[in-house]
C-alpha cells in the first residue's frame, strides 16, 4: 500500500520506517515515545506506538502526565483534612498511573519491545516538552483527543500544543483508530 510517490518511484510503508532508522546515529536506539492520557482512547495509541517500536527496533517511553491542575484542585480541597497526606496521595497516583499504562502495554505488546515508564507532574504539554529534551525521542505518538470528552472537540489542547511546538516528528492517532497498517 504506497504512501508517498516521488518521481515516480513509490515507497512502501515498510520501506520509509526504514528509511527513518537509517538517519539515527550508529550506536545510538531510536526511541519512540508515546503519550498517553489513560483516557478511553489510550489504546489506539498505545497499540500504533507498539506497532512503530517493533516495525523500527525501537525502545518505547510511555508518558503519562499528571496534570498540575488536578493536582492543585486535590490540595486546595483536601486542605482542611488533617489525615491528608499529599506525598501519599501523589506517590499512590504515579503507582497507579504506572500499573494502568503497563496493563495497556500486556494487553497490547506483541512482546520483545522494551519500554520505560514515566508519570511526571506538571502541565501536561510542557512536562511533554521537558521529557523530549531530558530523553531524546526521535518521534512522539499521540492521541487527537483527550480526556475531556466534549463533543465538539476534535484535538485535545494538549495535542494542539504539541503540534505546534513539538521539535521531533509527531504521529497523531486519530480517537477511534482501531487499525494498524
Amino acid at each position: 500500500m504506497p504512501i508517498a510517490q516521488r518521481s515516480g518511484q513509490v515507497r512502501k510503508k515498510d520501506q520509509t520506517l526504514t528509511h527513518l532508522k537509517k538517519r539515527i546515529p550508529m550506536g545510538n536506539q531510536f526511541k519512540i515515545m508515546a503519550a498517553v492520557d489513560l483516557s478511553d482512547y489510550s489504546g489506539a495509541t498505545v497499540r500504533y506506538s507498539l506497532w512503530l517500536a517493533g516495525k523500527m527496533d525501537a525502545e518505547l517511553l510511555m508518558v503519562n502526565v499528571i496534570n498540575q491542575r488536578d493536582l492543585d484542585m486535590v490540595q486546595r480541597a483536601m486542605a482542611g483534612y488533617g489525615d491528608f497526606s499529599f506525598p501519599s496521595y501523589l506517590k499512590e497516583q504515579e503507582q497507579e498511573r504506572k500499573e494502568r499504562m503497563m496493563e495497556l502495554y500486556r494487553m497490547s505488546s506483541p512482546g520483545g519491545i522494551q519500554c520505560q515508564f514515566f508519570t511526571p507532574q506538571g502541565i501536561p504539554y510542557q512536562v511533554l516538552l521537558d521529557v523530549i529534551e531530558r530523553e531524546k525521542p526521535n518521534m512522539l505518538v499521540m492521541g487527537t483527543k483527550g480526556r475531556s470528552n466534549l463533543a465538539d472537540v476534535v484535538v485535545g489542547s494538549t495535542a494542539t500544543k504539541m503540534y505546534r511546538r513539538s521539535p521531533i516528528p509527531l504521529v497523531m492517532i486519530p480517537a477511534k483508530f482501531n487499525e494498524l497498517p
